[in-house]
């Protein structure tokens, strides 16, 4: 859950720190060398982290209130207020682990679910909440703690301002956002895989290879402010909103935090948290106590504080681990891609596939690094992300296979295999390797289920209502732990939309505004409102700032002033200052301000940005819904 008790690292605190570091990376080559680090024990385990929504299905920010009716020794914060986190405790991959797992995890959420209930929130289990606004990712909502807000300003300053994302799927998202809260959209189901130091290198390049495959089959991530993006949306999103490079560094090429990696590991973790500390300056420190290398000295273990710091501000999908767990230090795997939801059955089938495959797979191929290129691990697990059960592999020794059917054809029955080997009953097995099968060979996983409910809607009622829906839908079948690929597909509620779906102006304006430069000419800005259909055009300049409006009005007088077939630039006749309103803004206040004013259209403006346009059509067509379905209810 991370170290909570840091500060940015600077000066003299910087160097110290950096020995501490240093040290650590000694102290750890001290106990491989001297084989002090637990072996020959396969433990597994998972942190889950959550959504609070409010009965608008929108995030609710009451984390803390929440968890303070909670164990501490089992909830922690996590970026967002409107997010939650709890650990599973460890166990040995054997037996009945698996339903041992699930059942402790449908015990803290239902802790977790009356806690919120409390509060009047909800908790929702999903890769990324379809209701989330651009507003909801403000500072306001991150969780008061040191380490959160140092990071934030650490990486300001790393990246010299802004945060930039641009992400392409079936739709095509380009934000550029003030703060690292992009970050808080994302919540997964983290699983773990203690290794022994010995058997660290094959089987870390196992996980790097069987990631992809496991990822194809859990994708539940489409939507991302109400954009259908990738089908785990938060790989991409992930790696943008923590990318620490100036514009210097991205043109170098240097390597991101949040990274798959470049190349396999050839004989110890030691490659992986030495070119971590080479490539990566230290961004937090904190107070580190005896030096590790003393500890070691006087025969204990070393709790490699700094190591453990540094290493947790570095994002690869599978992060090598250190811990001490009763005097034993040992080593694990932390598999970060898998997302949080559909259901706990889901997850627990996600997690029992992941681990399957890595008992089994590195008997059947050996040494993977020798029958598939790193390249090709790496481009297999892009390909997951984007297009889920949809994806296309380069598998071992070049052959090129469709998702489905390696995953159900081979990687299904060896995983059962290595569940099997670990002496996991065969009901369980069946159970979660049934999910899975069953899933996959419906093609319709969580993010599937999400496009196809969307598409179902069409175009009824508003894209917040639709998105809504999904959510409202999501929690539903959540809590009655049907897998995913059971589900009936979400629909719209014109009723809750009319209800929840018109207070704001987010709610009703029109994203997908046309508009003109002030240097354009009148006559292509006539046209284009002849061809659109349009009474009014919002005049913005190249960085996104409204600087005027142009209306029929304006055009008219041109007319009558006899100018209509000269070159006239829009700057001559627009309209300047015109009147707007935030997407935040009350949908009544902004019919008291058209009033006002006297005015047909608000430009919606945020941060200074042109980011839609609300009209007196705008609020006729919800008037004639509301009153459409006021008659039939009469009826």
């Amino acid at each position: 859950m991370g170290e909570h008790d840091v500060k940015a690292a600077a000066s003299e605190e910087l160097r110290s720190f950096v020995q501490a570091l240093l040290e650590d990376l000694r102290a750890l080559e001290h106990l491989i060398e001297e084989g002090r680090i637990e072996s020959g024990v396969r433990r597994i385990g998972a942190e889950q982290e959550m959504f609070l929504v409010d009965d608008r299905w929108a995030p609710c920010s009451r984390s803390e209130e929440i968890l303070a009716q909670l164990d501490a020794d089992f909830f922690a914060p996590e970026l967002a207020l409107f997010n939650l986190e709890t650990n599973l405790s460890p166990q040995i991959l054997q037996g009945e682990c698996l339903s041992l797992m699930e059942s402790e995890l449908e015990g803290l959420l239902g802790r977790a679910r009356k806690a919120a209930r409390a509060r009047g929130a909800r908790v929702i289990l999903c890769g990324i909440l379809p209701t989330l606004q651009v507003t909801d990712l403000t500072l306001e909502n991150m969780v008061p703690n040191p380490r959160f807000f140092t990071l934030n300003e650490v990486l300001r300053e790393l990246r010299g301002g802004e945060f930039r994302t641009m992400i392409k799927g079936l739709d095509e998202l380009q934000i550029t956002h003030d703060n690292l809260m992009m970050e808080a959209c994302n919540t997964s189901f983290q699983v773990h895989f203690q290794v022994g130091p010995e058997e660290f290198a094959p089987l870390y390049n196992l996980a790097q290879v069987v990631t992809a495959p496991v990822l194809a089959a859990a994708a539940n991530s489409p939507l991302l402010l109400q954009h259908r993006l990738w089908h785990e949306t938060r790989v991409a999103l992930f790696q943008q909103s923590l990318d620490a490079r100036s514009a210097s560094l991205r043109e170098r090429g240097s390597r991101q935090r949040v990274t798959f990696g470049d190349r396999w590991v050839e004989s110890s973790v030691l490659e992986i948290f030495r070119e971590d500390v080479a490539r990566f300056r230290v961004l937090l420190a904190s107070d580190l106590g005896e030096s590790s290398l003393d500890v070691l000295e006087r025969g204990e273990i070393p709790p490699l504080n700094a190591l453990c710091l540094h290493n947790g501000t570095i994002y690869r999908w599978n992060r090598p681990c250190y811990g001490v767990q009763e005097g034993r230090a040992h080593l694990r795997i932390e598999n970060r891609v898998l997302p949080a939801g559909p259901t706990v059955l889901d997850e627990m089938a996600n997690a029992a596939f992941f681990f399957g495959l890595m008992v089994a797979l590195g008997e059947e191929w050996g040494d993977v690094t020798q029958v598939m290129s790193f390249d090709d691990a790496k481009r297999n697990f892009i390909h997951a992300a984007r297009y889920g059960l949809s994806a296309q592999f380069h598998w071992m020794e070049g052959k090129r296979q469709p998702a489905r059917s390696l995953i159900l054809d081979h990687l299904v029955p060896l995983a059962r295999a290595g569940l099997e080997e670990k002496s996991v009953p065969t009901q369980d097995v069946d159970r979660y390797m049934g999910v899975i099968e069953q899933r996959v060979d419906r093609g319709r996983g969580g993010a599937q289920w999400a496009l196809d409910s969307l598409a179902a809607m069409g175009e009824a009622g508003t894209s917040e209502g639709r998105h809504r829906a999904v959510t409202r839908a999501t929690y539903e079948s959540q809590l009655s732990g049907e897998p995913v690929h059971s589900w009936p597909l979400a629909s719209y509620d014109l009723r809750a939309d009319l209800e929840q779906g018109y207070r704001r102006v987010s709610q009703i304006m029109t994203r997908d505004v046309f508009t003109v430069h002030a240097e354009d000419v009148v006559e292509l800005a006539a046209s284009l409102m002849d061809w659109e259909h349009l009474r009014r055009v919002p005049v913005e300049d190249s960085e996104g700032r409204l600087v005027g409006l142009l209306t029929q009005r304006s055009i008219l007088r041109l007319l009558m002033q006899g100018r209509a077939d000269q070159p006239v630039a829009v700057r001559e006749v627009m309209h300047l200052d015109p009147v707007t309103v935030s997407p935040d803004t009350t949908s009544l206040e902004a019919i008291e301000l058209m009033r006002a004013h006297q005015v047909g259209c608000l430009p919606v403006i945020q941060d200074d940005k042109l980011v839609g346009i609300v009209t007196e059509h705008d609020f006729i067509q919800a008037a004639a819904q509301l009153l459409e379905e006021a008659l039939s209810t009469d009826r």
